[in-house]
């Protein structure tokens, strides 16, 4: 599974579509967000998505984690969301 890469510039509704996209495939989800702007972008995001996914009777759950990521040559720490899908329940 691909991790989906958020940045603070990602369109939160595009990315719920992707997000929601890939659970409908896979189950689960995993994106990688580093900053506080693009971790916002992804939390937006994982509501949206839960949104278009009730909709198929899915619901989800986020499991954050820090993680580390090498950009350059230089190790960052990094936001880890997975989103797994479970059933819908009113």
């Amino acid at each position: 599974m691909d991790v989906l890469r958020v940045s603070s510039t990602s369109k939160s509704r595009a990315l719920a579509g992707c997000i929601a996209g890939v659970i409908r495939n896979n189950g689960r989800a995993e994106l990688q967000a580093i900053g506080a702007a693009a971790v916002n972008q992804a939390t937006k995001a994982a509501a949206i998505a839960r949104e278009f996914l009730v909709h198929d009777g899915l619901d989800i759950v986020l499991i954050p984690s820090f993680t580390q990521v090498m950009i350059g040559d230089q190790e960052k720490s990094a936001l880890r969301l997975v989103e797994e899908a479970r059933p819908w329940r009113p």
